[in-house]
């Protein structure tokens, strides 16, 4: 006898009775009607791997797009480098809107921030009394007369009489008045120190303590000829320097846009000019040229290990024969070899410096891309053309980024692809589901023909061991009389 739990879920033991192997007839019976589900099972299998081969495919193309987008950037073929002959002196940054040349740069003066310190108190722990300070940003128009700023009113700080020299600091820092504070303690003893929180003339201030203000604060104030207790340290001037001769003057020790495009930081005052050169940025282009060559290259190679077949192993990519990626390939491969038309002078990538290799990869020779680098608005042409007139003269990666654009896009052919898959993958599903369905009732419908058969044959079994039982008793009787 033979105990099971069959696939429908019921609790079996075929051929008790009759001693039949019923499982095994069963289970091998049914292994043959399972056979369609198996290659439904495997056919699945071989459409999910092509729907993620077709994932990988769109993400590779999509890198590849982007790197052909940045080329068609008109900021890929204007950027601009600047250099300092002295950097520690003036320091130089460019933008794509910098002319190339060169500029003669001599630093007069920096910018400077207005200081004054206090007269030493014995700690920063010293009570200054109570009373108000006003603070005011402006411009010293002569050493005693101080003109605010338009439209400022400035800022009144209030004191208690439990205030000291540190929690005054705290407030003047916490009051947003143009000024910091610090207490800077020396062999005298604790000093305020003010200083502008903004370099320039324009941005001076002074401290006026108001009327009835304890003498502590009084001393605190920055006002001449009122107030002389605290001492002017460093005044509050412009950066003054010459640009190729020209005379500039500014609040900030940065000159933005004096010179188009260019932004100049001052470091230190110079004796002789320091030489600043702004030239065509080559570098940065180069770089997204390089990273173009890469992305088609991981491209290709998933292309190429996808579509293969090795005839001495005999085995063969997932979309080995699979008419959308090897026709992917070939278009991808014909723009890359093609000629636009769009420059007269490279007509090719070739020309350039991008070779197509034997196995479908792009290869960068330095020195004939390092030598068109040195015609960029040619080269520029090559790449990034963009003519709206005659839409077959535009350069090769803004062609090859509207083919991806079409590939990628809801009707394009990876798209159309990958849903074909995704259909058909959702058909196999409802078929496996239908034919397990008619599988457990041939399991059913085998299990019930043979457990009558396995019934009727052990009741004549019985039949049979009764008769011979019956027999030997009547011959045992019969030779006994």
């Amino acid at each position: 006898m033979t105990s099971s739990i069959s696939s429908v879920g019921s609790i079996t033991s075929a051929g008790v009775g009759s001693g039949l192997d019923v499982e095994s007839i069963i289970t091998k019976l049914m292994a043959i009607e399972q056979r369609p589900l198996t290659q439904l099972q495997t056919a699945a299998t071989g459409i999910q791997t092509k729907i993620s081969a077709y994932g990988a495919l769109q993400l590779g193309l999509s890198g590849f797009r982007d790197a052909a987008l940045a080329l068609t950037n008109p900021s890929a073929w204007s950027g601009t480098t600047g250099t300092s002959s002295d950097a520690t002196g003036v320091g130089v940054s460019a933008t794509p809107s910098a002319s190339p040349g060169s500029y003669a740069v001599t630093v007069q003066n920096l910018a400077t921030a207005q200081s004054v310190a206090s007269t030493a108190l014995a700690t920063s722990a010293t009570i200054v009394g109570a009373g108000k300070l006003h603070i005011d940003v402006g411009t010293w128009t002569t050493p005693t007369g101080f003109s605010a700023q338009s439209g400022s009113s400035g800022v009144d700080i209030d004191i208690t009489d439990t205030d000291t020299l540190a929690t005054l600091r705290d407030k003047i820092n916490a009051a947003g008045a143009g000024v910091n504070a610090t207490i800077v303690t020396d062999t005298s003893g604790a000093r305020l120190v003010y200083t502008s929180s903004t370099t320039g003339a324009a941005n001076g201030f002074r401290v006026v303590a108001a009327s009835g203000a304890a003498p502590g604060l009084q001393a605190l104030a920055y006002d001449p000829p009122s107030s002389t207790a605290t001492t002017l340290t460093q005044g509050g001037v412009n950066a003054n320097a010459t640009i190729n001769g020209l005379a500039v003057n500014s609040a900030s020790n940065t000159l933005t846009d004096m010179v188009q495009g260019l932004t100049l930081t001052l470091s230190k005052a110079s004796t002789s000019p320091v030489q600043i050169t702004v030239a065509q940025d080559t570098g940065s282009t180069k770089t997204l040229i390089q990273g173009f060559v890469t992305a088609y290259n991981g491209l290709a190679k998933t292309l190429a290990n996808d579509i293969k077949f090795d005839s001495a192993t005999g085995s063969a990519g997932v979309l080995q024969g699979d008419s959308t990626a090897v026709s992917l390939q070939r278009q991808l491969r014909n723009m890359l070899t093609a000629s636009p038309g769009a420059s007269t002078v490279f007509t090719t990538l070739s020309q350039a410096g991008l070779e197509m290799q034997a196995d479908g990869s792009l290869k960068i020779n330095d020195g004939k891309l390092s030598s068109a680098m040195a015609n960029l608005p040619e080269l520029k042409k090559l790449f990034a053309n963009n003519d709206i007139a005659n839409p077959a003269k535009n350069g090769i990666v803004r062609q090859l980024r509207g083919f991806a654009d079409s590939v990628l896009g809801t009707d394009g052919m990876l798209t159309a692809r990958t849903d074909g898959l995704t259909k058909s993958l959702s058909t196999n599903s409802k078929s496996q589901s239908a034919l397990q369905n008619r599988l457990g009732a041939t399991e059913a419908r085998m299990r019930a023909q043979y457990t009558a058969l396995d019934t009727k044959m052990a009741t004549l079994n019985a039949l049979s061991t009764y008769m011979t039982q019956q027999i030997t008793n009547w011959n045992n009787t019969k030779t006994s009389i």
